[in-house]
């Protein structure tokens, strides 16, 4: 059984991933912010998958929560940090600096929060996957979107940096799921949004693509395969 520790769980991308690994057969460890949302992922998904209350960028919380998993359940084999957040559509001067902290605090010091607290074990073991879930803003631009588009081109090169410093027997990707229709993007997009597919149809490809995932992807940029990119 696989082992999955997943951030973002509640909601979009990585609530469709939650299904689709239990679906597979995997465990999955997730997290999130709405405990009402936690709650139901309880209900529907019950053991060995676990869910926490975590915000990601509190290094503390994410520290206990995964002494948690590991003492419990083990290192993960497959780390997904999935989670983010962005801010309202605006010129960058006009975007405040509490919105455009939040970005940089969730995108990108939460996944170092995750990596540090988790890939230690997995290097002990010797075997691992840590994906960081980037974006087609991450390697090009939009007016509007200039913070996420600086937390995302930072996951890119966090990825590749980490990725040089990993032993033998494990890998960081970095993973651009493409254009899917989410409450994020419609915040980007509005209606026009809807033209792409949804996190139910995506998951179709993304789910058995990131469980393919092994130590030959370290370092890559990669595009789940069939999903717009623009």
């Amino acid at each position: 059984m696989k082992r999955i520790a997943l951030t973002g769980c509640t909601r979009g991308l990585g609530r469709a991933l939650v299904q689709c690994f239990n679906d597979a057969g995997a465990h999955v460890v997730g997290c999130g912010r709405s405990s009402d949302e936690l709650k139901e992922l309880g209900a529907t998904f019950c053991a060995p998958h676990h869910f926490s209350k975590v915000d990601v960028s509190d290094d503390p919380a994410v520290r206990r929560w995964s002494r948690k998993v590991i003492a419990e359940f083990g290192a993960p084999d497959l780390l997904i940090n999935n989670a983010a957040v962005i801010a309202p559509n605006a010129p960058l001067w006009k975007v405040s600096a509490q919105d455009f902290a939040q970005v940089l605090e969730v995108n990108i010091g939460g996944v170092a929060n995750t990596i540090r607290h988790f890939v230690p074990a997995m290097i002990t073991r010797g075997s691992g996957v840590i994906v960081n879930i980037s974006s087609g803003w991450g390697r090009s631009t939009s007016p509007e979107v200039a913070a996420y588009c600086a937390s995302k081109w930072a996951i890119e090169g966090l990825t590749q940096a980490l990725a040089q410093e990993l032993p033998a027997g494990l890998a960081a990707v970095a993973v651009n799921p493409g254009i899917i229709d989410t409450n994020m993007l419609r915040r980007c997009f509005g209606k026009s949004a809807a033209h792409y597919p949804g996190p139910d149809e995506w998951v179709k490809r993304a789910g058995p693509f990131l469980l393919r995932l092994g130590p030959k992807d370290n370092g890559r940029s990669l595009d789940v395969p069939g999903v717009p990119l623009d």
